[in-house]
């Protein structure tokens, strides 16, 4: 597979996009730094936020990462090329995801399309054989557009009681069209993987996909700062048995994917470019020549980014260290892969490539969670790591400043 030039997998406007992030170094520092993208090269700017966490909450953030004086690590093409390489240099630091200490939360069916399927998959208890004859028959039984019909407005509950009355009403329609999102917590602080990593499937599962998203990066106030790419490895057999299956599902090695950078809001880069993001992912297979592209348009989400952000956290929900949060997709694969009527299920290898053009793309390759690198480096060992360099004042100031005791 030849690869695509490292420069149109970043944002197309890359000097003017303002783009932080995390890169593990090696050598004497042998840990996390928190970097910061200027014109395609990439500094070290950990001396001035310590975690990524502590500076997005800065009021300065922006001065800090378009100016603030820092290592140069080199070229970001070269970061790029390095993570996608199948035998990689032990000397340039390697891309993380860029998100440290926030809690990962996620959306669900915050699409209609999704709606539809994550239906099918509780009606099917998990058998991918029975999910095309229910799509035919759902699609029958609705009667009607849901993506027109606002979550939570009179005309949901109309159609809701509809639905009650011939026995079709199902958990996720409930968040789909109710005043409720569903929210839950994908995976824990540290947890996720970054560019050129390896995700992950729980071993028992045989019908699964990528689900591709927009992450908001949110600060402990609430307020969305900057936004990056998201893979919310998605077990359709197990969620679908149950969904008080969902952490079994959801919360897996590997089973989340961020990166590569988080942009800052800007003039240049705003929320409302998010919600008029087409995000695009493209699967290829390795053991087969199979290949899927799919397209999510941010256009046709049910509920806006601020109402999801304020239905996650507020006075009901607090999160000190800030969280990131998917925004959902409206992309669920049904081509068959395997055998006719049998939908669209990953095999190892596969290559998954997300992205959208301000953002620039999200590569990872799947493989079997017990059989990828284990998560080993949590919270106390980066806080470990950060006490050998001298660098915890840093942390203890930003904590400081955002009211913490």
């Amino acid at each position: 597979m030849k690869e695509a030039p490292a420069l149109s997998l970043l944002p197309a406007d890359l000097p003017q996009a303002l783009l932080v992030g995390r890169v593990w170094r090696s050598g004497d520092i042998d840990g996390p730094a928190v970097v910061a993208v200027r014109n395609g090269e990439v500094f070290d700017i950990t001396r001035h936020a310590a975690t990524v966490a502590d500076l997005l909450e800065r009021d300065d953030v922006v001065a800090i990462v378009r100016s603030a004086p820092g290592e140069s690590l080199g070229r970001v093409e070269k970061l790029i090329e390095n993570a996608l390489s199948a035998n990689p240099a032990a000397d340039v630091p390697r891309l993380l995801a860029p998100n440290d200490l926030q809690a990962i939360k996620a959306c669900g069916v915050t699409f209609a399309v999704s709606l539809l399927e994550r239906v099918i998959e509780e009606q099917a208890n998990g058998d991918p054989a029975r999910a095309e004859q229910l799509r035919g028959e759902l699609l029958a039984s609705i009667g009607a557009d849901l993506s027109s019909i606002k979550p939570g407005s009179p005309q949901a509950e109309q159609l809701k009681q509809e639905f009650i009355s011939r026995g079709a009403w199902s958990q996720y329609m409930e968040v789909g069209i109710g005043p409720y999102a569903e929210v839950f917590s994908k995976s824990q602080p540290m947890s996720a993987v970054g560019f050129g990593a390896d995700v992950g499937l729980h071993p028992e599962s045989k019908w699964n996909n990528p689900e591709p998203e927009i992450v908001l990066a949110v600060t402990s106030q609430g307020k969305p700062v900057g936004a990056t790419l998201g893979n919310d490895v998605n077990l359709r057999d197990i969620e679908g048995r149950s969904a008080l299956l969902l952490g079994k599902a959801k919360d897996n090695n590997g089973s989340t994917a961020i990166g590569p950078f988080i942009r800052l809001f800007d003039d240049k880069y705003s929320l409302d470019t998010v919600r008029n993001a087409e995000v695009r992912l493209t699967i290829e297979g390795a053991d087969d020549e199979f290949v899927l592209d799919g397209v999510s348009l941010m256009k046709q989400i049910s509920r806006d980014p601020l109402d999801l952000i304020g239905q996650t956290c507020g006075a009901h929900h607090q999160y000190p260290d800030g969280f990131m949060l998917f925004l959902g997709t409206m992309f669920s694969p049904i081509k068959d892969r395997d055998a006719k009527g049998g939908g669209f299920t990953h095999h190892k290898g596969d290559r998954v490539t997300i992205a959208s053009p301000a953002l620039g793309a999200l590569i990872n390759h799947v493989h079997r969670s017990d059989e990828i690198a284990p998560w080993t480096f949590g919270v106390r060992a980066l806080y470990n790591n950060l006490a050998r360099r001298g660098l915890l004042g840093n942390v203890t100031k930003a904590t400081q400043a955002t009211g913490e005791k």
